[in-house]
């Protein structure tokens, strides 16, 4: 496909099949199709080759390579050859060309018979420089289609057939002919004008706009083939004890393999041996590395960076955390925005309104003016100025650069759609288990009573507590654990269902658990010490031999990133909303701690849906953040879902963002990225529409010199990728 009208022929006629919905994208140059049962794709293909273009569909992944879209592979492979091709076209044709503009344009440099020179050097350019758009042409005109190729093909060879009829049959072939250059539509005689520098010129000029347009689409797309490349290659798997090399492709789920320092790892598992610290960044944005021991989760992809690990493959293929955010991005950037499809059904018509409009200039001119060189120069200059390429690229090139480097700083936006909602967003509710807060219980307030020290409370709380399941009692355990060192091994161990567990320690009786558990065993609870449980938290009371030694309080902490998070969403114009299953004693002091005001504690997870439809209801567009399966529903309910990618599949495929580091900052950033990346879009839309509705008159009216034109054309196409490769940057 050369331009956008490729693209929208081809979704058309493939559209018009039974059964088919297909969104073609010019500048990812791929189609992504549903098509019911029993079609094959072959005939897709046959389709779209008897539209007059060639497509294949994506090679299935070689058993023995890394995971991830194959397509993306196989775009890379051609890309390459088929830009040198483009270079080695573009450089012949300009050193061609720049003699025959100069003669031109600089009447000092015409000698006799300077003209016969321009025509031997302007010859290759026009025939060879320009025939990708002839042979595009030809193509099209067999399936009774024109396109973009078809204006700059029927312009150039209608300027050069101009100048032999001059040359040959007119009065330009004269020895000490001249010719004068202007800016605008100038009125000589016919037979003594030719226009050389304007075939010649605009060939190169459209060369040189398609080989930076065909740059900056690689370097737009950049950001998902380095995600491609950031899989490990091969592995060494323990077999029987001793490590193997195979192909990361051949790797099974629940195969261990070692990673060592400065190793990728494979694919996703479980740490099962050893401990060090993982540089996540490539993934997550995250620059600090992430400490692993055994039984903590990491992702393929991510690189070792000190000691040796074990790890239990639990994912491979296209099932690992890399290839579905290969996979989303891809989705992502194969989608249109709304913008798009009204551009699209613009292109559609374009040419041929161009090719009328064309005419028209033509015979406006002959029967105003009765002049056929002013006639022609504005008509030829209509047909160059006005290709719609840079309507085809302003939407897929900025959703291309947004989504990479989205992807490069863990922030997945599922595709175009999204990116109108992100801007229509005025509130955002926040779950508060693993969004606000950490979803761990950690230890957070230790408080003595008279008679006791804080190690004594610790070490009998402590060993009680070690060997209980309770996510409570686990807290307090590795609380005093790291507070007192080695805690000792209760001898007798009983739980008490509801109120915590009692048993002997160092040969004392010891209760741990909710103060009613204490008061039921006849021990009495000095009034301060219960004053001194902070509200807000889980309290837990501990006494040895009938008497109080303290409380211990535990909460589920608040990252400390949370208030930073609340603090930007609010700078974004969003009123942050805390939403919680808890207490409303524990919401509130979580809503205080990171400066959120409106709470709606207590909530079961049916009832999450509930208050985001209440809010909508209020005439609120409302986005949700969450981790939970709980929270699925919800975020599929919101006008805006963001699901943490530390948390569960259900609420990743549930939301539209996926913020792929367990930081609410990230929420932030994923609102401005996508609201960036649409402004970017609006723009690139704006300068397209307003280059054309422009440009088109002025040419129409004579006041363009086609060779200008077509240096405006080539202009619009590398100004709206450039455009949007501006995303890149954001920080």
């Amino acid at each position: 496909m050369t331009c956008a009208s490729c693209a929208a022929r081809v979704e058309k006629k493939l559209n018009r099949m039974d059964g088919v919905s297909a969104a073609v994208n010019y500048a990812t140059e791929k189609a992504k199709i549903s098509y019911p049962h029993g079609l094959e794709v072959a005939e897709l293909i046959a389709t779209v080759v008897k539209t007059g273009y060639t497509a294949e569909q994506p090679p299935a992944p070689e058993p023995d390579s890394a995971p991830g879209p194959a397509s993306d592979a196989a775009f890379a492979a051609h890309a390459d050859p088929q830009s040198a091709a483009l270079r080695e076209r573009l450089t012949v044709s300009a050193l061609l060309a720049i003699p025959v503009v100069l003669m031109a344009m600089i009447p000092a440099l015409q000698f006799d018979n300077w003209q016969w020179l321009s025509l031997t050097l302007a010859a290759p350019v026009v025939v060879w420089g320009a025939l990708p758009f002839h042979r595009a042409t030809w193509t099209n005109l067999r399936h009774g289609a024109a396109t973009m190729d078809t204006l700059i093909s029927v312009g150039t060879l209608a300027a050069f057939g101009w100048s032999l009829w001059a040359l040959f049959l007119g009065h330009a072939g004269m020895s000490g002919m001249r010719h004068g250059f202007d800016l605008t539509v100038s009125r000589t005689d016919a037979s003594s004008t030719i226009y050389l520098e304007v075939a010649a010129g605009v060939t190169t000029f459209l060369l040189l706009g398609r080989y930076l347009e065909a740059r900056s689409k690689r370097k737009a797309g950049a950001a998902l083939r380095a995600l491609m490349e950031l899989g490990a290659k091969d592995v060494a798997v323990l077999r029987g004890g001793t490590e193997v090399r195979i192909p990361v492709g051949r790797l099974a789920v629940g195969d261990r393999f070692v990673v060592r320092p400065g190793e990728k790892i494979a694919t996703d598992g479980t740490v099962i041996e050893g401990a060090s610290a993982v540089d996540a960044s490539m993934l997550t944005g995250e620059s600090v590395p992430l400490d692993v021991a055994p039984g903590d989760p990491v992702t393929g992809g991510c690189v070792n960076t000190a000691g040796r690990l074990v790890v239990e493959a639990t994912r491979v293929g296209a099932d690992t955390q890399l290839a579905r955010i290969a996979r989303l991005v891809e989705d992502a950037q194969n989608g249109k925005a709304d913008v798009q499809r009204l551009a699209d059904r613009i292109s559609a018509v374009f040419v041929p309104v161009v090719l009328v409009i064309a005419l028209g200039t033509l015979a406006g001119w002959l029967l105003a003016t009765a002049d056929a060189t002013a006639a022609f120069t504005a008509a030829v200059a209509v047909l160059i100025i006005a290709c719609p390429c840079a309507l085809g690229l302003a939407t897929p090139t900025a959703l291309m650069v947004g989504t990479g480097r989205g992807a490069q700083l863990g922030i997945l936006i599922k595709g175009p759609e999204v990116l109108e909602s992100t801007r229509r967003v005025d509130t955002v509710v926040l779950d508060k288990t693993g969004t606000v807060t950490t979803g761990r219980m950690s230890l957070q307030g230790v408080y003595v009573s008279e008679t006791a020290d804080e190690d004594d409370l610790l070490r009998f709380a402590g060993a009680l507590e070690h060997a209980s399941e309770h996510p409570i009692a686990r807290a307090v355990a590795a609380g005093a654990e790291e507070r007192v060192g080695a805690l000792p091994v209760p001898t007798a161990f009983e739980n008490v269902p509801g109120l915590g567990v009692r048993g002997v320690v160092e040969g004392h009786q010891v209760l741990v658990g909710r103060a009613r558990l204490l008061e039921n065993a006849g021990v009495e609870l000095p009034p301060g010490l219960k004053a001194a449980a902070a509200e807000g938290h889980t309290a837990v009371f501990a006494s040895r031999d009938g008497k109080v030694l303290g409380v211990l309080t535990v909460a589920d902490a608040v990252k400390d990133t949370s208030a930073e998070a609340v603090t930007r969403l609010r700078a974004l114009g969003l009123n942050p909303v805390l939403l919680t299953g808890d207490s409303r004693a524990i919401a509130d002091a979580v809503a205080a701690e990171v400066g959120i005001d409106e709470v709606y504690a207590e909530v079961m997870p049916e009832e999450k849906v509930d208050v985001v439809r209440r809010l909508q209801a209020q005439g609120r567009i409302v986005a949700m953040v969450g981790d939970g399966v709980n929270d699925a529903a919800a975020l599929a309910t919101a006008d805006l879902g963001l699901a943490m990618g530390t948390g569960t599949d259900a609420a990743i495929e549930a939301g539209d963002l996926t913020l792929v580091r367990g930081d609410l900052r990230a929420a932030a950033d994923a609102i401005r990225l996508a609201r960036r990346t649409l402004t970017s879009i609006k723009g690139n839309i704006f300068w397209a529409f307003g280059y054309n509705v422009a440009a088109l008159p002025l040419a129409a009216s004579g006041l363009l010199n086609p060779m200008i034109a077509g240096f405006a054309m080539a202009f619009s196409s590398v100004f709206v990728v450039g455009n949007s490769l501006r995303l890149r940057s954001f920080r």
